[in-house]
């Protein structure tokens, strides 16, 4: 694999490298995640606060009849900010053109999705904060003032084209919102935070998706997978996929509570939502290096997984549920670690652990 040359952001400093180096998602998320996806707003479960927003952003732009504002969806991967984008197109009636940052490499890509744009559409943008300096650079006017600067030919007899676009509307979505420049992230009208989901939204939301694939389930087995879902949609439905295959073959294709519970321990997913990772991170903190800290590379390194999958995937979950603190020296296992993985608490851990804590660092 090729080195990746850091960044360098308008200050002149390098940009933190994991901005190049965002995981990939996986393959069997992206198989039946169509027919899975909520095509409504009404029937987008969770997020109460996001949707009444967004409820009334759609309602007064169809008054007006005007574009959207330039929308910025952040928060942990799995949680809808792709399918939030293609209810607002569908809810406006408008197209939307689906792109990521790393694939515009070009500004002449850029201008060709914009000027491929129909009235008032919408310009989906994933992984935004991964867009080049370039790239974003030409962006700015087109968000703007809805015009286009195309260099024609090179050198004495260089010349400009302006063109003017119909007017579109951005959204974008990044798991790293501290990563984004601060003039894009200004030029966002409606900036809206994605958070975990809780279990009785992520019950619902298995109860719907088991209907779309045909299989019967019950209430406790949806509660359930809820529970160990990691408060995550993506993860609900990749588990209840695997839970159907499960009962396919060991049962009667019913998804009952023995099953899951079954199904679950076979793919290693326990009691509290914590997989085979999370429980290798855990482990590192707790025997090798006596429950921290430790710096995020060094951990990568002994769990063998890159150091941004760590950071992005496994410690939002593992933060919020209180196993491990992120503190300016590095990462710590709590207490509630320790009995998780079956240690005994040190004497030092609890007493840490009632003492003034030194201030987290804020999630990126």
């Amino acid at each position: 694999m090729n080195d990746v040359v850091p960044r360098h952001s308008r200050t002149g400093r390098p940009e933190h490298p994991a901005r190049v180096a965002d995981p990939e998602p996986f393959g069997e998320d992206l198989q039946e995640e169509s027919r899975l996806r909520p095509a409504k707003l009404d029937e987008f479960v969770g997020q109460p606060a996001l949707k009444e927003q967004l409820a009334i952003f759609i309602e007064a732009t169809r008054r007006r009849g005007e574009a959207l504002d330039h929308v910025l969806f952040h928060g942990p991967p799995g949680l809808g900010k792709t399918t939030l984008a293609s209810i607002l197109a569908r809810e406006l009636g408008v197209e939307i053109t689906h792109t990521s940052g790393p694939v515009i490499e070009r500004p002449g890509d850029l201008a060709g999705l914009l000027t491929n744009l129909g009235p008032r559409g919408i310009l989906f943008v994933d992984e935004i904060h991964r867009l080049s300096a370039v790239v974003e650079e030409y962006l700015y006017p087109a968000l703007e003032d809805f015009t286009l600067d195309i260099l024609l030919d090179r050198g004495p007899s260089a010349r400009s084209l302006k063109l003017n676009l119909e007017r579109f509307t951005l959204v974008g979505a990044t798991t790293r919102a501290g990563l984004l420049s601060a003039p894009l992230r200004a030029r966002f009208g409606v900036t809206l935070r994605l958070d975990y989901y809780g279990a009785q939204d992520l019950a619902g939301i298995v109860r719907r998706s088991a209907a779309i694939l045909g299989v019967t389930i019950s209430a406790d087995a949806a509660v359930e997978i809820a529970r160990r879902a990691r408060g995550t949609p993506r993860v609900a439905n990749r588990l209840l996929r695997r839970i159907r295959d499960f009962s396919s073959i060991k049962s009667d294709g019913t998804i009952a509570l023995a099953v899951t519970r079954e199904a679950l321990r076979l793919l290693e997913v326990d009691e509290r939502g914590l997989d085979d990772m999370d429980r290798r991170l855990l482990e590192a903190l707790v025997t090798k290096y006596q429950g921290g800290p430790v710096g995020l590379n060094t951990l990568a390194v002994v769990v063998g997984e890159e150091a941004a999958t760590l950071e992005d995937v496994y410690e939002p979950f593992l933060i919020q549920e209180g196993f491990l603190k992120r503190t300016a020296r590095g990462r710590e296992a709590t207490p509630l670690a320790y009995q998780h993985l079956g240690h005994a608490v040190p004497a030092t851990a609890d007493r840490a652990s009632r003492a003034p804590q030194q201030p987290e660092l804020p999630l990126p």
